[in-house]
């Protein structure tokens, strides 16, 4: 009997559902902060360097420093500017929207310049006389009023020039303090204003002979902090040095993000499709799930004040496809119960608990790889790490909760029994469970032995490495500036451009590329190119200036220093490193050392072959292509631990394994069991990269490149690779040592 309560409830749960993202989702994708890549702006990390060599600089320092550097900003109107401190003494400024880039690098890049001056703008003192880092917020002890106290560097000078003042009536008894004062100020002008350019003007009645002076007024405790940093900034000797710039011009951040967005929407509709049409109805619970993922994952990104990258749009689409790997996982186990006789909710339930291991371990082993690229990553690169690491726990929580839920309803209403067809399984595939026999796994009606060839596969791997290996050694990569120093500029245009002149522009500007100029884009209207030097900050000025004026649009410019460079290098070895170390200590753990051997190699190997092909095309290696590196990673971890789980699994029925033959027979059985969900997982995945490679913004090309290379690579070493070198290393023993499955606590991998 149908219980149609539960189909009722199901219904009702999905329009509820609906109408809650339906009602909220733009306001939640308005509110999301966008990165410079798509909407344009300015980034820079400074090398903040004491003018004194013997002056050590501290934490507070640079906290001084990025005060006046907020206080010069906030006079542009930018919104959201973004500052932070970085090892070992380094500030990174990010200004997202800025219409004026170039005003914005020269504000930025002056020393702070404090002023002690009168009524009539003359300058008595400046932050040189001034004790370094000793203004402080403090409370006056007798009224509990917040107050500013600072020390001076000489006594005399300052009660010198406070009796100076005090002698001309006209001066009021008053000092202006201006930060940054220029030609042309007046202090009489900028009083009447509501928001005056000056610092502040204390008062004072006496003349002020000592060194520790109190500043009071109608202060706050924020106006009061504000004063005293920008009192202690305007004493640093400091000098800020430009290592790495990012300048991306409106245009191009609004080219890229509705390219991208349009290729993310193609990219999870195939998905959807072919999840509908391969799976049936099971499919259609997957859409639905799937589409909750892709809202919680935006709205928890926006609720966590997330800056949207191109890298991380791609991750997000990067996310459905692998969300849409839990799904698969589990349903394929469905189908498996259901062709060995057992009823629905047998089935159901079989499948479910089967599935649980496996799709934790493999969605552990990617957040692995997703919080080193945190760790190690650029600004970019971290926007992408922070959504990939979101996309993975939101996507376990909808995959093993949601679509559970959302398909127990429709399976304990007693609706789909007898209706094996909704999941794809035909009547003539299910054996009948009281047999002893045993259901073949089948791929295209056929049965494939992949042990039977492993040497086949293993010679075609390192015939492969070999060519690698001989391309990096004679072509080696064409690094990008991220991993050596250097100024990378790509101009936009609405028509179709030509090397030549391109080419006559920077020989107008005085400028060389040192690689011949790359058309790419729609009609080649992106011109790329690449500089040995450093642009200085007003070449970059003069080169924006003149794209925008010969082409309407500004250009893109990237500028990375000799250090920069060094460290991006040995960040992006270090990230890979720590990975690889973090998986093998997670894979022992589950599962035995051998295993995580096996999986290190074979992610190794795909790692490899994406560095082989960009030797072997030329095309440009930047930091995105680590992402993509990382992600693989995870996502070649992620097909081998599947692979293992199940070999694992159906060892644990046999108990006792005594040959290699035998062995070899599991591992084959258990390839042909997983086969069709590493298929159908991979061509999701590629569904989306495909079409962020196609209809993507071309900075993400060779990012989506990798991308699709790295999963075709992952997928043949975790099905001819990884579980075969296991077969090989592990059968050695075993005609002395037959292995024996026992049960353990924290580690129930094959033990001898």
């Amino acid at each position: 009997m149908v219980k149609r309560g539960r189909i009722v409830a199901f219904l009702l749960i999905v329009l509820v559902i609906g109408a809650a993202i339906g009602t909220t989702f733009t306001n939640i994708t308005n509110k999301i902060n966008l990165g410079l890549d798509l909407q344009g702006g300015f980034e820079v990390l400074y090398d903040v360097e004491p003018l004194d060599e013997n002056v050590d600089l501290t934490t507070k320092d640079l906290e001084a420093t990025v005060a006046i550097l907020t206080e010069r900003v906030d006079a542009l109107g930018v919104n959201e500017p973004s500052f932070s401190i970085e090892e070992p003494d380094r500030i990174r400024v990010q200004l997202a929207g800025i219409t004026d880039q170039d005003e914005a690098r020269d504000l930025l890049a002056t020393s702070a310049s404090l002023s002690f001056r009168d009524v009539n703008d003359k300058e008595y003192l400046n932050g040189n006389d001034i004790k370094q880092g000793s203004a402080q917020q403090n409370f006056d002890p007798n009224t509990n009023e917040p107050i500013v106290t600072v020390q001076f560097k000489n006594a005399n000078l300052f009660g010198d020039v406070t009796e100076e003042i005090m002698n001309n009536p006209e001066l009021e008894n008053r000092i202006v303090i201006w930060m940054d004062y220029e030609e042309g100020d007046s202090y009489k002008e900028e009083i009447q204003k509501e928001d005056p350019k000056f610092v502040s003007a204390p008062g004072f009645s006496q003349v002020l002979r000592t060194t520790d002076i109190q500043i009071t007024g109608n202060f706050t405790v924020e106006s009061a902090k504000r004063l005293a940093d920008i009192l202690n900034a305007g004493s640093l000797p400091v000098d800020l040095q430009e290592e790495y710039s990012t300048s991306v011009g409106a245009q191009f951040g609004q080219q890229a993000l509705e390219k991208t967005v349009f290729a993310s929407i193609i990219g999870v509709l195939l998905i959807f499709a072919y999840m509908i049409v391969y799976y049936r109805f099971p499919g259609i619970i997957a859409t639905i799930t799937l589409s909750v993922y892709i809202y919680l994952v935006l709205l928890v990104f926006q609720l966590m004040n997330g800056v949207l990258t191109l890298p991380g749009i791609a991750a997000l689409v990067l996310g459905v496809g692998m969300a849409v790997d839990a799904n698969i996982i589990t349903y394929e186990r469905i189908k498996e119960e259901l062709k060995e006789g057992k009823s629905m909710k047998a089935a159901f339930k079989a499948g479910n608990q089967h599935s649980l291991s496996t799709i934790f371990d493999a969605n552990i082993t990617t957040l692995i790889a997703a919080a080193v690229l945190f760790i190690f990553g650029t600004s970019s690169v971290k926007g992408f790490a922070t959504l990939l690491m979101v996309s993975i726990v939101l996507s376990f929580i909808t995959a093993v909760f949601g679509s559970r839920l959302f398909l127990s309803f429709w399976v304990s209403s007693n609706f789909m029994n007898n209706r094996p067809g909704w999941f794809g399984v035909k009547k003539d595939q299910i054996i009948d469970i009281n047999s002893k026999e045993e259901v073949e796994p089948k791929v295209f009606g056929r049965k494939f032995d992949f042990v039977k060839h492993r040497k086949k596969f293993f010679r075609i791997s390192i015939a492969l490495v070999l060519l690698g290996v001989v391309s990096l050694a004679v072509f080696r990569l064409n690094v990008g500036i991220d991993f050596t120093s250097g100024s990378r500029v790509e101009v936009l245009a609405d028509q179709s451009l030509t090397v030549e002149e391109i080419e006559a522009d920077y020989e107008e500007l005085g400028l060389t590329p040192s690689v011949p100029v790359v058309l790419s884009g729609d009609n080649n209207n992106i011109a790329v190119a690449r500089f040995v030097d450093e642009l200085s900050q007003e070449k970059v000025a003069e080169v924006r200036q003149h794209f925008e004026a010969e082409y309407g649009s500004a250009p893109t410019v990237n500028t990375v220093s000799s250090v920069v460079g060094e460290e991006l290098a040995k960040n992006a070895v270090l990230a890979v490193l720590y990975a690889s170390i973090g998986i093998i200590i997670y894979v022992t753990i589950r599962f035995e050392f051998y295993s995580a051997l096996t999986a290190i190699i074979a992610l190794l190997h795909d790692a490899f072959f994406i560095l082989a092909f960009f030797s072997i095309t030329r095309m440009e290696f930047d930091i995105t292509i680590i992402a993509a590196i990382l992600t693989i990673v995870g996502y070649s971890i992620n097909d081998t631990i599947v692979t293992f789980d199940r070999i694992r699994e159906n060892l644990k029925k046999k108990k006792r394994i005594k040959s290699f033959a035998e062995l070899a027979s599991i591992v084959n059985h258990s390839l042909m069991q997983t086969l069709a969900r590493s298929i159908n997982t991979v061509l999701t995945v590629i569904f989306a990269a495909m079409m962020l490679l196609i209809f993507g913004a071309t900075s993400i090309t060779n990012f989506s490149f990798a991308l699709v290379i790295g999963l075709f690579a992952g997928t043949y070493s975790s099905l001819f690779i990884a579980a075969q070198l296991w077969l090989v290393w592990r059968g050695k023993s075993i005609k002395d040592k037959p292995i024996v499955y026992t049960e353990k606590k924290y580690n129930d991998g094959p033990q001898v």
